[in-house]
């Protein structure tokens, strides 16, 4: 099968610029039994970097490419879809299934709880990509065919509705504002659709660089006039972040990063032409959702060593100590990756078996999938107390493990929901015994 290696490229370098940044950002230190965090990333002026550190609209556009040309070529889309949700859900079990004990275990071992929870906290925040994806992988089918029939209309008409969505959740009505995890997502997405099909792979140097420029200089317009923050990421005490809830200015920062990819695209081929190249790109891309999935305990194993229990502080971000300490905690955050990867990697392979499962019954497993890994994104891998067993993950859990199960064999409509059930009392039951 040929495989697009300008998609390749674009994918691999978003992965690591978002370890890096991960990695690279926190401001630790530790003293009386509170973990103090921070980001580096809010140093005055430092916001210039999260425009192109701000990987997730790329993510979402190599997404949808990669998507339109896999669903095309598969033999029908529930076959698709079944391939697409056990690859995406699989993973995700045995962090879960580590992340069920490992809090109770520190606790025994006398670590002081607020450090505890801020793991679980950071163990879990990323899974929100994946809820999200999920969804969209869902739809994909229906927003291929709305792309054959209105082209360049659809992620026109949801940047519009992200507008609209931004400016009643600046009128004070917040919770809207998680609309646009649908509409500007997808948008960038339907993006994606328009590179598949050779429209935006066939742009010359001269026109990318204009597209380029539209996108960013709408992004700085925007940022400009307000209310929109400068940063692409969410900082800490700031009123408004564009990420959480996204703003519609990462539709437009996606069309710039966009642009400037594709002005770069001959030298990016020439670059994966590199045979030692070729090979990195292809060990990235077999463990893309390993490496998203673990690189955030990995750091958790560093900071817990060096900070807790060695009482390391981060520097002042942008001093000569900073800089100086940067890499070898960035190496030493690498090492303990590549580890777990030895052990966890495999499980992304695993996720490539035929499933029998009918269409209706994938789609009611997506969203369970969906909707668990969206509140343990939520709410963390927090401990609850003993007599409130449903108030920390095991509900979210029980719901992902149960969306995955369904998506593999097919089960009569009214078996579900006690092949449901059962899977929520076995992980309710297995979270006990280790309590």
């Amino acid at each position: 099968m040929h495989r697009d290696k300008f998609l390749d490229v674009v994918r691999a370098g978003a992965i690591l610029a978002v370890v890096v940044q991960h990695w690279a950002m926190p401001v630790l230190s530790y003293a009386d039994g509170h973990l103090a965090t921070g980001n580096a990333l809010a140093t005055p002026g430092w916001w210039v970097v999260t425009w192109l550190s701000q990987v997730m609209p790329l993510v979402f556009f190599a997404g949808g490419a990669a998507n339109l040309m896999s669903l095309r070529r598969a033999d029908s889309s529930r076959d698709w879809l079944a391939n697409r949700v056990r690859r995406l859900v699989l993973p995700v079990l045995p962090l879960m299934a580590i992340w069920l004990v490992i809090p109770d275990v520190l606790l025994d071992w006398g670590i002081p709880k607020q450090p505890v929870e801020v793991a679980g906290a950071i163990a879990a925040q990323l899974l929100w990509f994946l809820a999200v994806y999920l969804v969209t992988v869902l739809i994909t089918p229906l927003m291929a065919a709305a792309h054959r029939r209105f082209g360049l209309a659809v992620p026109a008409a949801m940047a519009v509705a992200a507008i609209g969505v931004d400016i009643a959740r600046f009128a004070d009505f917040g919770l809207v504002g998680f609309a646009n995890a649908v509409f500007v997502w997808l948008a960038v997405h339907q993006l994606g659709f328009f590179y598949a099909e050779g429209g935006l792979g066939a742009l010359n140097p001269r026109k990318a660089l204009a597209l380029s420029g539209a996108g960013f200089g709408i992004t700085a317009l925007m940022v400009a006039l307000g209310p929109y923050p400068a940063s692409m990421i969410g900082m800490p005490g700031a009123p408004v972040s564009n990420m959480s809830p996204p703003t519609v200015l990462l539709f437009f920062l996606a069309v710039g990063q966009i642009g400037l990819l594709l002005a770069l695209k001959p030298k990016l081929l020439a670059f994966a032409a590199n045979p030692a190249i070729g090979r990195s790109l292809d060990w990235l891309g077999a463990r893309f959702m390993s490496i998203y999935l673990w690189h955030m305990p990995a750091l958790i194993v560093v900071a817990g060593i060096t900070v807790y229990g060695l009482g390391y502080a981060t520097p002042e971000p942008g001093t000569v100590l900073w800089l100086a300490m940067t890499p070898p905690w960035l190496a030493g955050v690498g090492i303990v990756l590549a580890l777990l990867l030895k052990v966890f990697s495999r499980f992304e392979a695993m996720g490539k078996k035929a499933a029998t499962a009918g269409t209706p019954q994938l789609v009611f497993a997506a969203l369970l999938a969906a909707g668990g890994l969206l509140g343990l994104a939520a709410h963390g891998f927090s401990t609850p107390s003993p007599d409130a067993l449903f108030g920390g993950p095991l509900p979210w859990v029980a719901l992902t493990v149960a969306g995955y199960a369904l998506s593999g064999r097919r089960i009569h409509a009214g078996r579900i929901t006690t092949r449901f059930l059962g899977h929520a009392v076995a992980v309710t039951e297995s979270a006990k015994l280790t309590r």
